[in-house]
Formats: C-alpha cells, structure tokens, sequence
C-alpha cells in the first residue's frame, strides 16, 4: 500500500502535524463550498494538505503571517529564496555561531521576512520563540554547513509549492487573535484549531493557559459551524484532563503520534494525539463522498 504524500511547508514547527495529516484529512467534514478557517495557523500543514477552494488562515505571530503573505503578493519568490539562501548559507558556513548571531539581531531590528526563514531552518530543533520583548531567541542550531545544495533546493520546491496554491486558491492570510477568527467565521464555514497543548508548554507567540483554552471552546460553541480541534489524549505519563472538563461534549478520535518536542530524546515521548469535533466521523465520511475537493 502506497504512503499518501504530504506536503511539508517551508517554515518550520515544532509539534508539527505532519505524520498526522491523512488521518486529520479523513475526518474533515467539507466540501468545495466551505470556507476553512485556521485560527492557529503555525506552520500550516494541515490546511495547505487539505487545499480548500477558500481558506482562512490567521495566527498571532506576525512573522508567519508576513512571510505568506509576501509569497501571495509575489514579493517573495522560490528564486529570490534560492540566492538569499545562497548568499545566507555561505556566510553561516564560513562564520558559522558569529553569523547566525548576527542575523538573528538584524531580525529582531528589520523583521525580513527571508531572515526569518533563514534563523527557522538554522536554528536550535527548528523552534519558533520570543521573549517578552517579542524579540526572537532561539540559539543557533550548531550546524555551519546547513545550507546544501540539496537543502536549499528543497526548501525552494516547498516555496515554490506554495506559490502555486495560493495563485490558484482564494487564500487569505490574517495576523489577528484566535477570538476575532473565530466569529468572523461564516455559516459554511469549517473551522480546524491546532492550539497550544495545554499542560505540555506554552511556547506559543504569547501563552496558553487554562483561561485559553475555556475561551477557545466558548468560541467555537458560539460560532454555530463545525468545528474539530487537534490536542493530545495522554502519554504513559498523565492524561490531559481538559478533555473531559472543557471538551466533554465532543466527539473524540485518538491516534498514537510521536512528538518530537525536547532537547533530549529521552524527553521525545509517544503521545495519544485526539481529533475533537462537534460532528461524528460518519457525517464526515458522508459529506466527502457527495462533494469532493
């Protein structure tokens, strides 16, 4: 049996749902109608897999959102991103920590969108993080030669992919908290949540504690559409409690993932992530079968 191919976008996450994607796209419920709405875009994966006619994709961290929205008005190019890559990965390979340094200061000063996705693919575990002084300080991922030929080549194909998507998809791109997303989502719309997991860390732009996650759920109950929120069941350790306190009402598919969030790999531990919906898998299946994509 052939493995289903998912795309990888160019900015990197940690937690990201890649291995996740064909079982999340197997339990969507949309047609070519539905407008999707992704309050927590992150990396984007899931919905840049899913590829809805019409998209929403908001998140709090202007730097995501920048970076596609400059992809979507042509500013940012797979051509211009091979030769700053170049350029950038050649300075790196002969300064190595120095460079990286630099960058990452002249990041914090200008927010150049192409230096972002050089400080993501060359930095520690391709972490995305801020101080409170919103200023970006991840260290250096301690790999000089990262920039191969092969490498930038690959990232280039994943810019290249997006161009094309959002050339041919009504895709819009929205720096703005998930509450305001939420409740401008219209009648036919589908809204898929990727939050912060709540009880494993907060290394979202800004936070995410318990007020956050009773909020979202009043947002989504509010919102009158259907709705499937992704978050962890339980490791071999503890269960994620708010699943059955504030998400008691959903529906719940469970699917083993592993998580590749931690400096050590002793701390890279399996976890039972949770598909949560205000539908049932059966309407998901039967909508797909009368209206494909």
């Amino acid at each position: 049996m052939l493995k289903e191919k998912v795309f990888v976008p160019p900015i990197k996450i940690q937690g990201i749902k890649t291995k996740m994607v064909p079982f999340i796209r197997e339990n969507i419920c949309i047609d070519r109608n539905t407008t999707w709405i992704e309050p927590f875009m992150g990396s984007g994966v899931v919905g840049f897999n899913v590829m809805p006619e019409r998209a929403v994709f908001a998140d709090i961290n202007p730097h995501i959102i920048e970076f596609y929205n400059r992809i979507k008005t042509g500013e940012i190019t797979s051509y211009l991103v091979r030769g700053f890559l170049e350029e950038q990965g050649s300075l790196l390979s002969q300064r190595e920590d120095a460079y990286y340094y630099e960058v990452r200061q002249r990041f914090n000063k200008s927010h150049n969108p192409l230096d972002f996705l050089f400080l993501n693919r060359s930095c520690f575990n391709g972490m995305i993080r801020f101080n409170q002084s919103f200023a970006f300080n991840v260290p250096f991922g301690h790999k000089p030669q990262r920039f191969s030929k092969a490498y930038i080549t690959k990232i280039v194909n994943q810019v290249a992919h997006i161009e094309e998507l959002t050339a041919s998809h009504e895709w819009t791109f929205l720096c703005q908290p998930f509450e305001k997303t939420i409740a401008e989502a219209g009648e036919n719309s589908f809204i898929y949540c990727d939050p912060p997991y709540i009880g494993r860390h907060v290394d979202y732009y800004d936070s995410w504690d318990e007020q956050s996650e009773i909020a979202l759920h009043g947002s989504l109950e509010a919102a009158e559409t259907r709705f499937m929120l992704s978050t962890w069941d339980h490791n071999d350790y503890r269960k994620n409690t708010y699943i059955d306190t504030v998400w008691g009402s959903c529906y719940k598919l469970t699917k083993d993932h592993y998580y590749h969030v931690g400096a050590k790999e002793i701390n890279r531990n399996p976890v039972m992530e949770a598909l949560l919906m205000n539908y049932t898998p059966a309407v998901a299946a039967t909508n797909a079968g009368r209206n494909r994509l």
